[in-house]
């Protein structure tokens, strides 16, 4: 054998890094989803009423109208349902949003998704007409849709939309809208009575039919979530490096603040504007799964998703005879992790 003919073996370390990544990902993707199973399953068990494994097999199996069934199938279990929805939505949500803004801080509200929704409701509410959990659904969605893409349409510039120019004028509009709001929750005591118990955000009350009229909106705004991931991902390396990988910033940007509109509108429609919770899947989903957005999506709507069952769950546990609703949880939770994450910038994107 000539020397020239043999060739040495590859490095394992040219493999073995990305392959060692790749299972260290799918275990810890794979942990999340027991996570949520197991945070879901306490959510069916746990509240006023402690049920054991054998009381929620019977409740979801035979249901015979005892009063457990009509506990977990009436009450604990839509709740949930609808917080794993929700949850999932704005966890990606703000997923996305961090990632187009190049901005660890962002989450839904800074494009003004948050803030055109509670207009349309405070509009529906004032008008009379948004007299129903159903109509306030759809009052916010078309609120956030019209706020997401009227942020897009002032904010592109020649190619696209940059992400300080998004950032900026999501800012701007969401200031606009909520003065907006507050103007005509002041000057009538009837609409703010209704708006104040939407705008705290929470899942009690909602049912299989809130999550029935939202579903589309959040099936469409997750599968143009997975078309953008790859695009997030090469947006990340440069607008000049990105172009010239063939990729259209401009319909890049659409897609991705399309799906940060429906997943909002969707979230903000069925439980009202729950603050801290896209930064927070986000923030964490990143500090464990780095940068990669095909990674860090899908586990970004996992954590946001057990993140908003553990809240209406302690929120029912520490309510004593009534309960803490989820979005005040949340923002006890959420407020000191933004101090943390201001104080700390330790994400990359």
């Amino acid at each position: 054998m000539s020397v020239s003919s043999a060739r040495p073996a590859a490095p394992p370390s040219t493999v073995r890094p990305s392959a060692n990544a790749s299972v260290r990902r799918t275990a810890a993707l794979l942990a999340l989803v027991v996570i949520l199973v197991l945070a879901f399953a306490a959510s069916l068990a746990l509240g006023s009423r402690w049920l054991g494994p054998g009381a929620l097999w019977h409740a979801l199996t035979a249901n015979d109208g005892s009063d457990a069934d009509v506990i977990v199938r009436s009450l604990r279990f839509p709740r949930t349902v609808v917080a794993v929805l929700i949850g999932a939505c704005l966890g990606i949500a703000g997923a996305l949003m961090q990632g187009h803004t190049r901005n660890a801080l962002a989450e839904p509200g800074i494009f003004g998704v948050s803030s055109g929704a509670a207009f349309a409701v405070v509009l529906g509410l004032q008008l009379g007409v948004a007299d129903s959990v159903g109509a306030t659904v759809w009052f916010a969605l078309i609120g956030a849709l019209i706020a997401t893409f009227g942020v897009q349409r002032l904010a592109s510039r020649g190619s696209g939309a940059t992400p300080v120019g998004l950032a900026l004028t999501g800012a701007a509009v969401a200031a606009m809208l909520g003065a907006l709001t507050s103007a005509i929750v002041l000057l009538d005591a009837d609409t703010l009575d209704s708006y104040r118990f939407w705008a705290v955000g929470s899942v009690a009350g909602r049912g299989l039919d809130v999550a029935g009229q939202v579903l589309p909106f959040a099936v469409v705004g997750l599968l143009l979530a997975a078309v953008n991931a790859r695009d997030l991902d090469l947006l990340a390396l440069g607008d000049d490096v990105a172009v010239g990988l063939g990729l259209s910033i401009r319909r890049a940007r659409l897609v991705g603040l399309g799906a940060i509109g429906l997943l909002t509108a969707a979230g903000v429609g069925a439980c009202g504007p729950i603050g801290f919770l896209g930064l927070l899947a986000g923030h964490v989903a990143r500090r464990i799964f780095g940068a990669r957005n095909t990674w860090l999506i899908p586990s970004a709507g996992l954590i946001g998703a057990t993140a908003l069952v553990l809240a209406d769950l302690v929120g029912r546990l520490v309510g004593g005879a009534g309960e803490v609703q989820a979005g005040v949880v949340l923002g006890i939770v959420g407020a000191p992790l933004f101090v943390l994450v201001v104080r700390r910038r330790a994400v990359v994107l």
